[in-house]
C-alpha cells in the first residue's frame, strides 16, 4: 500500500506495509502510481516497466531523465521500501492467541471533581454513579491485581485519574509508598502518572509528584476564554486564572520534561493551533490538544462540515512550529510525534493502547473495566480487583479488536500509526468496538501528515 501527498513542498511518499517514507522529486513522485499496478502485477524488468512508463502521454520531461526515475523505483521496491507486501496480517493469527498480562492501571481515585467541563465523559466525575473516594485497601488489592497478573514483566504503569484525583491525595501518596513496597520483592517497578486539573496543586503535592509521579498530565484547553467557558467551576466561574501559575511551576520544576498539558478543542474553538501556540507562548514544552468526543447533538460536537477547516489548522500548526523550531523555540505536540526509525512493537501497531487485555480501568470501588470511558457501562464490567476477571468473553473480545478486524481500517495508511483507534469511540458511535470514529479517523490522517512533513523539513537542517 502505498500513499502520496504534498505538505509544504514536499513531495512524501508513505510505503505503509514496511513503514518507510521517502521525500522525492516531482518525477519520481509522478512515476510511482505508474509502476505500482506493474509492479504489484509481477512485472518487474526494468526495460519493460521504462518501456510501458515511456508510451504514458501523461509523463513529460526528458526520456533519460523518466528512466532514471524508473530505476530509483525499482531500487526502493528492491530494497523493500516500495510496493512491500503485508507482512502484519499473516502474523494475527498468532498475536490472537497470546497470552495476556495486566500491564497497566487506570486508577479512578476519585469519582468526583470540583470543576464541571461541559464535555466530560466522566459527568464531572460521577461516571454515571454516584460520587465515591477510592479507599486504601481498594487501592491496594488493585496493586495486588496488578502484579499478580503482570506475569514477568517489570515495568508496570498506574495512573491516578478521575474525576480529581487531588481531591483524595493522602490515598494517592499511600499507594505510592505500597507500590514501591512491592518492586523488589516481586521484581516490579511502578511508573506512577498523575492526571489533574490543578485547582488543588500546590507546592507540596508538586514536590511529591516530582519525586515520585513519572509524568504528570496537566488539563488546561488553552486560552483563557476558551478554558473557562469549557472548564468552570461548578458556580459558573472560570478556573484558568486559578491553575497556570502552579501549571507553569510544574513544568519548570520538572525540566520542561516529563510532563504535558493536555487540552480539548471543540466547535467554539475551531482555531485552536491559536490555543496550542498560546500554551508554547506561556514556556510550555510539551503539549497535547485534541478534538473532543461528543454526541452530535452537543452543541460543542465537533461536525463533519468543521474538517476542512481543522485540517488547515493541523496545516498551520506545523508551519508556525517548524518555524519556531529552525529559530531555537520549538516544542513538542503530542500528536506530531511519531517515530519513523523505531517506534512501537508490532503487536501496539496492530492493537493500539491495549484495552481490555494489558490496559484496565478501576472504580473505587474495585470494579474493573476495559479503560476510563467504558467504567459505568455494565456491559463491560470485566470483574474486580478481588476476584479479578470473571468476564474473559469480554476480555477475549477486546483481545481480538486490531487493525484487521474493522474493515476500515484495512485500507487507510495510518492504521499502524493509530492502531485502529478507539475502542471506546467506536462503540459509542456505532454500537460495537471493531468500527471506528469517522471525523476522529479523518483528523488522524491528517495528523500523521504533518508529522512526517515534520520530520522531512526538520531531517534538513
Amino acid at each position: 500500500m502505498i500513499h502520496q501527498y504534498k505538505n509544504h513542498g514536499y513531495n512524501i511518499v508513505m510505503d505503509v506495509n514496511s513503514g518507510s517514507v521517502h521525500v522525492v522529486d516531482d518525477m519520481v513522485y509522478e512515476m510511482i502510481p505508474l509502476i505500482e499496478p506493474l509492479y504489484t502485477e509481477g512485472i518487474r524488468d526494468r526495460d519493460t516497466i521504462g518501456a510501458a512508463v515511456l508510451n504514458l502521454v501523461e509523463l513529460n520531461g526528458p526520456q533519460e531523465e523518466i528512466l532514471e526515475a524508473v530505476d530509483e523505483v525499482l531500487f526502493l521496491a528492491a530494497e523493500g521500501q516500495l510496493f512491500s507486501e503485508d507482512l502484519y496480517e499473516n502474523y494475527i493469527g498468532d498475536f490472537k492467541k497470546r497470552e495476556t498480562v495486566v500491564k497497566a492501571l487506570c486508577l479512578h481515585i476519585a469519582h468526583d471533581c470540583n470543576l464541571a467541563c461541559r464535555y466530560c465523559f466522566a459527568q464531572e466525575g460521577e461516571y454515571h454513579g454516584k460520587r465515591e473516594l477510592m479507599s486504601f485497601d481498594v487501592g491496594k488489592k488493585a496493586l495486588d491485581f496488578l502484579v499478580a497478573n503482570s506475569g514477568n514483566r517489570v515495568n508496570l504503569e498506574v495512573d491516578f485519574f478521575g474525576g480529581e484525583p487531588l481531591m483524595n491525595w493522602q490515598v494517592v501518596k499511600d499507594l505510592v509508598a505500597y507500590g514501591r513496597s512491592l518492586e523488589k520483592p516481586y521484581n516490579k517497578k511502578f511508573r506512577f502518572t498523575l492526571t489533574t486539573n490543578g485547582v488543588l496543586l500546590n507546592d507540596e503535592i508538586l514536590e511529591f509528584a516530582n519525586r515520585e509521579m513519572s509524568n504528570l498530565v496537566l488539563s488546561i484547553d488553552g486560552r483563557k476564554e476558551i478554558h473557562d467557558l469549557m472548564r468552570p467551576f461548578r458556580g459558573g466561574q472560570g478556573s484558568y486564572d486559578r491553575i497556570v501559575p502552579q501549571f507553569i511551576k510544574a513544568a519548570e520544576s520538572r525540566g520542561q520534561t516529563d510532563y504535558y498539558v493536555r487540552g480539548t478543542f471543540t466547535h467554539f474553538n475551531r482555531d485552536f493551533s491559536a490555543d496550542v501556540l498560546h500554551l508554547a507562548d506561556l514556556g510550555f514544552k510539551q503539549i497535547s490538544v485534541e478534538p473532543v468526543v461528543a454526541a452530535p447533538e452537543d452543541d460543542y460536537a465537533i461536525r463533519e462540515e468543521d474538517l476542512p477547516g481543522l485540517k488547515e489548522e493541523y496545516d498551520k500548526l506545523a508551519a508556525e512550529m517548524l518555524r519556531r523550531s529552525k529559530e531555537g523555540n520549538g516544542f513538542n505536540f503530542f500528536h506530531f510525534m511519531i517515530d519513523l526509525e523505531g517506534g512501537p512493537c508490532v503487536a501496539k501497531r496492530l492493537s493500539g493502547c491495549g484495552s481490555g487485555t494489558e490496559y484496565l480501568a478501576v472504580t473505587p470501588g474495585g470494579d474493573l473495566y476495559p479503560c476510563h470511558q467504558f467504567v459505568g457501562m455494565e456491559e463491560f464490567l470485566l470483574g474486580n480487583v478481588e476476584e479479578g476477571i470473571k468476564r474473559t468473553d469480554i476480555r477475549d473480545e477486546f483481545k481480538c479488536c486490531n487493525v484487521y478486524a474493522k474493515e476500515k481500517c484495512r485500507k487507510c495508511f495510518a492504521k499502524f500509526y493509530c492502531s485502529g483507534g478507539c475502542a471506546a469511540n467506536s462503540y459509542n458511535f456505532h454500537g460495537n468496538i471493531n468500527d471506528a470514529y469517522d471525523v476522529g479517523c479523518e483528523l488522524q490522517r491528517k495528523r500523521v501528515e504533518c508529522a512526517i512533513m515534520l520530520k522531512a523539513a526538520l531531517a534538513e537542517e
